[in-house]
C-alpha cells in the first residue's frame, strides 16, 4: 500500500482527495495535516511515503514544510507533491528547488492523480516535466529567471554524454524518447539518468529539470516545451 499524507487547510479539499485515492485499492490516507508544520510531524511520525502538499497554508506554508522535508536525512524516502492552481501559484519553482518531485493542478482529473501518486511512490518522480519546463518558461519570460544556488551542483562531473541526457530531460522527454532521439537502448538511457542524479544529489527528474536550467544548460523559453 502507498501511504499518503494530505495537508491542505481545506477539509473539503483533503475530503475529496481522501476519497478518490482510498477508492484505488492501493492507496491508503495515513493523515491529514493542516499546515506546513503538522505535515512535517506526520510525515515522520506516520511515516509517509507521498505527501500531497497544498503551499498556502496557515502559520508554515508548504514551502517551508517541503524545505523542512527535503532537507531532514530520516525523511528521505518522502515524496512531495505540489498542489497548485499552476500559474497563479509562482511559489511552485521554489517548491520544486526545495526538494518537491512535481506538481499538480487542483482541478486535475482523479486518473491522473492516483497515476502521479503512484509514479512518484515508486521512486520514478517523472511528473509532467513538459508542465515543470512551461512554468519555468512562464517565471523566465516574467522577468525571474532561474538563479543557481550558491553552492549548487556543477555540470563538469558530467560527461559529455550525461550532458546531453540532461537537457532532454529538461525537455520533458521520457527515457524511451531520449533514448530514440540519441540512438541509445531504453536500458543505457535509465543507467545514465540514475548516474546524473547522483552526480548532481538530485532527489528526482524534477530536480533536474531545475539544474538544467539553473546552470544554463537549458535556456528557459528556447524552444516550446513538448505536448
Amino acid at each position: 500500500m502507498i501511504r499518503v499524507l494530505l495537508a491542505d487547510d481545506q477539509a473539503l479539499i483533503r475530503a475529496g482527495f481522501r476519497v478518490l485515492l482510498e477508492a484505488a485499492g492501493d492507496v491508503t490516507v495515513v493523515g491529514e495535516a493542516v499546515n506546513g508544520a503538522q505535515a512535517v510531524d506526520l510525515a515522520r511520525g506516520q511515516r509517509a511515503d507521498v505527501v500531497l502538499m497544498d503551499i498556502r497554508m496557515p502559520e508554515v506554508d508548504g514551502l517551508e514544510a517541503t524545505r523542512r522535508i527535503a532537507a531532514d536525512d530520516d525523511l528521505a524516502g518522502v515524496k512531495v507533491i505540489i498542489l497548485t492552481t499552476f500559474e497563479s501559484d509562482e511559489y511552485v519553482y521554489q517548491a520544486l528547488r526545495a526538494g518537491a518531485s512535481g506538481f499538480l493542478v487542483k482541478d486535475t482529473e482523479p486518473e491522473d492523480l492516483i497515476r502521479a501518486v503512484r509514479v512518484v511512490a515508486r521512486g520514478d518522480a517523472l511528473l509532467s516535466p513538459s508542465v515543470t519546463r512551461r512554468l519555468i518558461t512562464n517565471l523566465a519570460t516574467r522577468g525571474e529567471p532561474p538563479r543557481p544556488p550558491a553552492g549548487g551542483p556543477s555540470l563538469s562531473r558530467l560527461t559529455e554524454r550525461e550532458r546531453e541526457v540532461l537537457a532532454l530531460v529538461a525537455e520533458g522527454l521520457s527515457n524511451e524518447e531520449i533514448a530514440g532521439r540519441l540512438f541509445l537502448s531504453p536500458l543505457t538511457t535509465k543507467t545514465h539518468v540514475s548516474r546524473i542524479m547522483t552526480k548532481l544529489d538530485a532527489r528526482d527528474r524534477a530536480q533536474l529539470v531545475v539544474i538544467a536550467y539553473e546552470s544554463g544548460l537549458v535556456v528557459p523559453g528556447s524552444a516550446a516545451p513538448p505536448a
